[in-house]
Formats: structure tokens, C-alpha cells, sequence
């Protein structure tokens, strides 16, 4: 594998991984929301959020959403860490590559 590809591979898992955060973030904060407009408290009290079975029973969504994209952000944690440890290693392949030809 070449330096530059493993590089990309490292930038496109990074990429990859935050995008996830940002969409499983987003469906986290869609599910506060909702818990929020159902009990009629506005978003910048510091009200607890509802039950997730009550809201279901009342808005007919489902918890497996909420769990699915904790699971997901969790998911975008380790692929975040894991095209750390590519750019790592690149970057130290790199380096002990330029200190044989110098």
C-alpha cells in the first residue's frame, strides 16, 4: 500500500466518521424535541426529557430509533479512532522512509 493511499484511507475514515456523529447527533437531538413539545416544555428549560415509553405510546415512534443511533455515534467513535491509528501509521511509515534515504 502507498504512503499517499493510506493517508487518503486515514482523511476519508475521519470524514466518514463525522458525518456520522453529525447525523446520529441530529436524530439525538430530533428525539429530545419531540420529548419536549409532548409534555409542552420549551427547549431552554432544564426540564427532565420523557420517558421514552410514554413518548412512544403518545407519538408512535419507536425507542429502537434513539437506541440506533446511540449505537451509531458509538460506532463513529471507533471508526474515528481506528483512521487515527492509519494516519499513525502512515505517518510513522513516513518518517522511517525519509530516515533511510537521507
Amino acid at each position: 500500500m502507498e504512503i499517499q493511499s493510506a493517508f487518503n484511507l486515514g482523511v476519508q475514515g475521519l470524514q466518514k466518521a463525522n458525518e456520522d456523529v453529525y447525523k446520529s447527533a441530529e436524530n439525538i437531538a430530533s428525539s429530545a424535541s419531540l420529548a419536549a413539545e409532548s409534555y409542552g416544555v420549551a427547549q431552554a428549560t432544564n426540564a427532565p426529557v420523557a420517558n421514552v415509553n410514554e413518548l412512544t405510546k403518545q407519538k408512535g415512534d419507536s425507542p429502537v430509533k434513539l437506541t440506533q443511533s446511540l449505537i451509531d455515534l458509538r460506532v463513529a467513535e471507533f471508526q474515528a479512532k481506528a483512521s487515527v491509528e492509519i494516519l499513525q501509521s502512515a505517518d510513522e511509515n513516513l518518517g522511517s522512509l525519509l530516515d533511510v534515504t537521507v
